[in-house]
């Protein structure tokens, strides 16, 4: 028998304000056109007095506990991604945990920038598989609104705020065909630290003592991350055993429509089975993936037995990729 991570349900939550593109104009000297053309983003959602990372964060595990059929008692493990924490310490999982009514359970933090939720997702299945968790939590939740520069045209247009939430439960199988069996069949995850300074926060606890604000060059981080995730999708389905074309949906970060073309195009997978929500949500790092997720599982298109793939790349750089059946 072969004991596997069950994609059991899923949940998000987003700010009540939405900011549109034309809103940003008068403070932002930029355009609607220039920003669509750029990125195919039309709005954002942006946190408000009373929302924080962690407030999105416990309405989307609750969305996704629902989903799922189960109480918070019934989970065992909170793992939660982000870079944009309520605190420097404790985790903010901790606070999720605690507005959940969980007396005690594993709750910890990942901090992997838009690559958190894979790397969250890989250690949770990682934990599933060994015996050392039956169900968990694993959330993306970002208030990067936060951390952003608005006097910088070149990145305050491209994130917003949000949180999505999966619940996972282990389940033992005897099935062996990757073609036929349920929940996690690989995942994949890299970083190389050399490029810390494509895409950074210039701030820090033991650096400058403050928050610091969000740098970035978007021409080279666009570069890297065309060629990462297309081979990070095709390392991740050999390790399944699969090829690109058995892919049903692929749910990848939502940074810039132009890299989700262009990643589609390099591994020749049609537009109609790319999860697009970037024009609505903008960027939410760690958040993204999981938010479209759960958008895609509720309005139906992904359904029960399609194969799908969950890729990122973030600040580090980190990224990776994980294949799933449901």
């Amino acid at each position: 028998m072969i004991r596997r991570s069950i994609l059991l349900g899923t949940g998000s939550a987003l700010p009540k304000r939405v900011v549109t593109n034309a809103e940003l104009t008068e403070t932002v000297d930029t355009s609607d056109e220039w920003i669509v053309e750029r990125t195919g983003i039309r709005m954002r959602h942006i946190a408000g007095e009373g929302e924080t990372t962690a407030t999105l964060a416990t309405d989307a595990a609750k969305a996704a506990l629902d989903a799922a059929g189960l109480a918070a008692q019934d989970v065992d493990l909170i793992i939660l991604a982000t870079a944009t924490p309520d605190q420097t310490f404790p985790a903010t999982a901790t606070k999720v945990q605690a507005a959940l009514g969980i007396d005690d359970c594993v709750a910890f933090d990942v901090a992997a920038v838009c690559s958190g939720f894979l790397y969250a997702v890989t250690v949770a299945d990682s934990m599933i598989r060994s015996g050392a968790a039956q169900r968990a939590l694993v959330i993306g939740s970002e208030t990067f609104s936060r951390i952003l520069d608005w006097e910088d045209r070149t990145t305050c247009v491209l994130f917003g705020d949000g949180a999505g939430a999966i619940v996972l439960g282990a389940e033992e199988s005897a099935t062996t065909d990757p073609r036929s069996a349920r929940g996690i069949l690989a995942s994949k995850l890299h970083a190389d630290g050399r490029h810390n300074q494509l895409l950074y926060v210039d701030g820090g606890p033991s650096t400058t003592g403050t928050v610091g604000k969000l740098r970035m060059k978007g021409q080279e981080v666009f570069r890297h991350a065309v060629v990462n995730l297309a081979s990070v999708l095709n390392e991740v389905m050999s390790m399944a055993g699969l090829a690109a074309s058995d892919i049903d949906w692929l749910v990848p970060h939502q940074a810039n429509a132009r890299i989700l073309d262009a990643t589609a195009r390099k591994l020749k997978l049609p537009a109609e089975r790319v999860i697009v929500t970037v024009d609505r949500h903008a960027n939410t790092s760690a958040a993204s993936v999981p938010l479209a997720l759960d958008l895609a599982m509720r309005d139906g298109r992904i359904k029960a037995g399609d194969l799908v793939v969950l890729e990122a790349m973030g600040g580090g750089f980190t990224w990776g990729a994980c294949v799933l059946r449901l």
